[in-house]
């Protein structure tokens, strides 16, 4: 069969409603919380749905490079050393962008800025791509002993499943490569998955006992399921901090009733702050919906601020890539740009398509000898600038979908696998989905968006309310 995202997401919601997978435990754990998002990306790929990320990879002489740091990082910045508590911890996303001239994780930075006003509090920094990225701070340790003695653990452990256990397992897997026509290996992957689960949970236990936080925030709840469960297990309360689009497809949020019929779903946080009051809802949410408190999104308010008041340049079309998605985007783009001399297209890469797209869009390559055409392949031009001053996007389902929606970029949505993350907006009439390039140009001028609520996605910092939760949780 030809899959979307919508089978693979309705297929897992079935099989969590079958076999009822969130409260089976295996090897003394929630597995299938482990891998629930691991075995879409899999299913995914196996598929042909997506296509692979872009990013270069690391040669083996850069993996062993970067890999000494983390016996350096180890011993400098162990979160383990020393005597003393704090109140709260930090958890950021590895991934960080230059922000004021510095480097930073854009999610957490405002809630590190307002902690810095008085509060007892630590952050803990995971390596991006086997390095550390942010300015030496006392407030900073790196996580780097817990991933190198997890490594450790599963070269020199294996896991023994029992009868039981591989029999449920082999028969979700079997339901899973008749449903898509494909071949898995769940105990493989559950086996890596728990093994890192093992090390990590009991490391972790061990951290926050010695600290003693009385609550914890994290960057993916979904990528630290041992952080979110060893602190639960202490009577910790985990606080998520959104990092991206949510919403009924993303399986590291969507948990519709049917899944959850024995109450809350195991490690997944107590709370979640979110960028505004659209991004959870009752049907898919595993907490009260008291628990998604809307703070907003610190970054946009701030970056943004300078762009608001630029003037659109007639006829200009931001085109937003995405790694998994670029060939279909890219193509589109080229498509239009043969027929459209009079409109001056931007084509943004995604940073993780920065070096390799000329390998990989030869027709980009082609449409960047175009005098109407520009290819972005660098960070220095400031995306909410390029929005600013295009009449038009035309992406799949990046974030910065919803942040164009906040310039009033008119807005259309390529119909390729993912665009059901976003068919809430399509049936408001906040964007509209094209099939291709002479859909784009028949209906540039013809489609009239609804009216939005812009704070509905992104409200600007609530001071007081942060500070409630950060105060009382």
């Amino acid at each position: 069969m030809s899959a979307s995202v919508s089978d693979i997401c309705e297929v897992f919601f079935d099989l969590e409603e079958k076999y009822n997978l969130n409260y089976q435990e295996i090897q003394d754990c929630y597995a299938w919380q482990l891998i629930r998002m691991h075995l879409y990306y899999d299913i995914t790929r196996k598929t042909k749905m997506f296509g692979a990320p872009q990013q270069k990879s690391l040669s083996l002489a850069d993996k062993i490079t970067s890999f000494l740091p983390f016996f350096k990082n180890s011993v400098l910045y162990n979160p383990f050393t020393g005597k003393y508590h704090r109140d709260i911890l930090v958890f950021d996303h590895p991934r960080k962008v230059i922000f004021n001239g510095e480097y930073c994780d854009i999610y957490s930075k405002f809630l590190v800025d307002f902690l810095t006003g008085g509060y007892s509090f630590e952050v803990l920094e995971s390596p991006y791509i086997n390095n550390h990225y942010t300015k030496k701070q006392d407030y900073i340790r790196y996580t780097d002993a817990i991933e190198l003695g997890s490594y450790v653990h599963k070269k020199f452990n294996k896991i023994e499943f029992s009868q039981e256990e591989k029999e449920l397992i082999l028969k979700v897997q079997k339901e899973l490569e008749t449903s898509f026509n494909i071949e898995l290996n769940i105990l493989r992957m559950l086996e890596m998955h728990i093994l890192n689960f093992q090390y990590d949970y009991k490391k972790y236990i061990e951290l926050f006992k010695k600290r003693k936080p009385k609550r914890i925030f994290v960057v993916v709840a979904y990528e630290n399921h041992a952080i979110v469960a060893a602190a639960k297990s202490l009577g910790i309360e985990v606080i998520e901090l959104q990092h991206g689009t949510i919403t009924y497809y993303h399986l590291g949020y969507s948990y519709p009733k049917k899944t959850r019929l024995n109450g809350e779903i195991p490690y997944f946080p107590d709370k979640i702050l979110s960028f505004g009051d659209y991004w959870m809802n009752e049907d898919m949410a595993p907490i009260d919906m008291e628990n998604v408190i809307p703070v907003g999104f610190p970054y946009f308010e701030y970056q943004s601020k300078d762009f608001v008041g630029l003037e659109a340049i007639d006829n200009q079309i931001l085109f937003i890539s995405q790694g998994v998605i670029g060939k279909y985007l890219s193509n589109l783009a080229f498509e239009f740009a043969k027929n459209n001399g009079d409109f001056k297209i931007i084509y943004k890469l995604h940073p993780g398509e920065y070096e390799t797209w000329k390998e990989n869009y030869p027709e980009l390559v082609e449409a960047s000898t175009f005098e109407n055409f520009e290819v972005i392949d660098n960070s220095e031009t400031p995306l909410y600038k390029l929005l600013a001053q295009s009449n038009y996007q035309v992406g799949a389902f990046s974030t910065a979908i919803y942040e164009g929606l906040m310039f009033n970029c008119k807005t259309f949505i390529l119909d390729v696998p993912g665009v059901e993350y976003l068919d809430d907006l399509i049936e408001r009439n906040y964007v509209f989905k094209i099939e291709n390039a002479e859909d784009l140009n028949n209906n540039l001028d013809n489609f009239k968006p609804t009216d939005y609520d812009k704070n509905f996605f992104f409200k600007n910092l609530d001071k007081e309310l942060l500070k409630r939760v950060v105060d009382n949780g």
